[in-house]
């Protein structure tokens, strides 16, 4: 195994475990020793998780500044998706994400924050009840999907769009189903949805039915009302 002193004076140690495990050419952990952590991880999540069983990841940029409106507005429907019996999960940090999990905190419902380890780390937000931290993205993902019954994306950069598209990819392939994928601010999404219907269905790079897997929406009342009628589809098809 490759220690630290053996790097080269113009190689900087890995900042992260993912950056360790893609990227960096000087290991620091045997794979046995990472596949440990990646199950650590796993049984940690699924164990502080187990109880949720109507959840909605919200996601969107970290950015996002209290005084805009777009953080009020992921107030707004974070309490919303409160009141109607959801917990709220989302990545844990700044912006839109601490404007969700302030919405569940002021109406009492279930606030997860799911955080990330990155060399830019920032604290987490003060409104999580049940806080998590992953040092992998890809086991962080598995808990934003499993104990979620929809998506709902604010306007974000590179790090929502990834969630998003990962998203559409998996309700696209059917390893999640009946499950909503709300873009919340019509003016942000609708060239992004736009782009996708001329360019890459025009090109039948996609089918014209994996547009309609998103829903455009401005209000929160809407949000809720897709959620809750989805949550309602899954439960009467399942067996009682």
């Amino acid at each position: 195994m490759t220690d630290a002193q053996d790097l080269q004076p113009d190689e900087e140690p890995a900042r992260t475990p993912d950056e360790e495990l893609l990227d960096h050419p000087a290991l620091t952990a045997t794979d046995p020793m990472r596949i440990r952590r990646m199950r650590r991880e796993l049984e940690a999540g699924f164990a502080a998780l187990a109880d949720v069983h109507h959840g909605v990841t919200v996601f969107g940029s970290a950015r996002t500044h209290p005084d805009d409106p777009e953080y009020h507005h992921a107030v707004e429907v974070a309490r919303r998706l409160g009141l109607a019996g959801y917990a709220i999960i989302t990545g844990g940090g700044s912006g839109i994400m601490a404007a969700a999990n302030q919405g569940a905190r002021e109406v009492g419902a279930l606030s997860i924050g799911l955080a990330i380890d990155l060399p830019f780390q920032e604290p987490e937000n003060p409104y999580i009840d049940r806080p998590l931290r992953f040092h992998y993205f890809f086991t962080r993902k598995v808990m934003f999907v499993r104990y979620a019954s929809a998506f709902v994306v604010f306007p974000g950069g590179f790090g929502t769009l990834d969630e998003l598209f990962e998203a559409l990819t998996l309700i696209q392939t059917r390893k999640i189903r009946g499950f909503p994928l709300v873009l919340v601010g019509s003016s942000y999404w609708t060239p992004l949805v736009g782009w996708l219907r001329e360019q890459v269905l025009g090109e039948g790079k996609i089918s014209a039915a994996d547009i309609d897997l998103m829903a455009v929406v401005d209000e929160a009342d809407e949000v809720v009302r897709i959620v809750t009628e989805a949550t309602e589809r899954r439960s009467a098809r399942r067996p009682g």
